[in-house]
C-alpha cells in the first residue's frame, strides 16, 4: 500500500519492462476516484495501465488524466469495456464459450434459473465470479440467493448485471491464459495457439486482452473468459515471459 512503490504483485513486471527501456510511472487511487493529474508521464507517449481491476467510470477518469498529460492510453475506454464486460464480447464468440443468459441485477434471478432448467449454473456479474465462501456454481434457488448475498458482502455490488452460464465439464488442470497484443496471440511457453484464441484475434478489436481457454472432457477447446490485458494477472506466466511479449526498446 505504499504510494511510492510498485505493488508487489506487479513489481517484477515493472523491473523487467524498465530493463527493456520502458518508462514506468505510478498511479494512485486519487486518479481513479477524482481524476487527479498523473505526474511523470512523457507527453506524446502511449501508455499501458498495469494494475488492479477498475470500474469503467474509474478507467474513464484514468484516460482523461492521461490525455491531460498529453499522452494516450493504448486501450481506450470503449476497448476496455469490450473485453472487461462479458456481454460485450459474448455474442462475437458465442460458439466457443458456454451458453450465457444476461439479466439485470434487479431482475428475478431465481425465476430466470427456474425457466432455464439447466440443472446447474455458473454465476458472475459482468466482470467477476465468487471465488470465496460458497463459490459461483449453484444448483438450487437457495444457492442462487446465497450467491447474491455473498457477492454483495464480498464485492459490495453486482457490477453491470448477472451472467448465467451453462456449466461445461473441463479436464482438470487444462485451463491456460493467452494474451493478445496488437493482433498477435501469445502463450506463456510459446506453444500453439488454439482455435478459439485465433478466432478472438480475428474478431475482437482491442489492442491488449487476455483469453482463458480450457479443454473439455470430450477434448474441445472452450473459452472460459476474456478480460482486458492490463488488469489480467499472469496465471501461469512468469514476469520474464510477460515482458518478452512487448517489443524491446532502447
Amino acid at each position: 500500500m505504499s504510494p511510492r512503490q510498485v505493488d508487489p504483485v506487479f513489481r517484477l513486471q515493472a523491473e523487467q519492462l524498465r530493463a527493456q527501456g520502458y518508462d514506468v510511472s505510478l498511479v494512485n487511487d486519487d486518479v481513479f476516484r477524482d481524476g487527479d493529474p498523473i505526474r511523470n508521464i512523457v507527453a506524446g507517449s502511449i501508455v499501458i495501465y498495469r494494475g488492479w481491476m477498475v470500474k469503467l467510470d474509474e478507467y474513464r477518469r484514468l484516460n482523461d488524466s492521461i490525455c491531460s498529460a498529453g499522452a494516450t492510453l493504448l486501450t481506450d475506454p470503449q476497448s476496455y469495456a469490450l473485453t472487461h464486460h462479458l456481454p460485450n464480447w459474448y455474442e462475437t464468440l458465442a460458439e466457443f464459450t458456454a451458453e450465457t443468459v444476461v439479466i439485470k441485477s434487479s431482475d428475478d434471478l431465481v425465476q430466470t434459473i427456474a425457466q432455464l432448467d439447466w440443472g446447474g449454473y455458473f454465476l458472475k456479474d459482468f466482470v467477476k465470479s465468487l471465488k470465496v465462501a460458497g463459490g459461483s456454481i449453484v444448483y438450487s434457488e437457495a444457492d442462487a440467493r446465497r450467491w447474491v448475498e455473498q457477492m454483495i458482502e464480498y464485492r459490495d455490488e453486482l457490477e453491470g448485471g448477472i451472467c448465467i452460464r451453462r456449466i461445461e465439464a473441463f479436464a482438470p488442470e487444462s485451463e491456460r491464459r493467452y494474451f493478445v497484443l496488437n493482433g498477435v496471440a501469445h502463450s506463456a511457453g510459446g506453444g500453439a495457439i488454439p482455435p478459439p484464441v485465433q478466432a478472438a484475434v480475428d474478431r475482437i478489436r482491442s489492442p491488449f486482452y487476455s483469453v482463458d481457454v480450457a479443454v473439455t472432457t470430450d477434448n474441445r477447446f472452450r473459452i472460459v473468459e476474456i478480460g482486458d490485458g492490463q488488469v489480467s494477472d499472469l496465471v501461469g506466466w512468469t514476469a520474464e515471459q510477460f515482458a518478452a511479449m512487448w517489443p524491446l526498446r532502447s
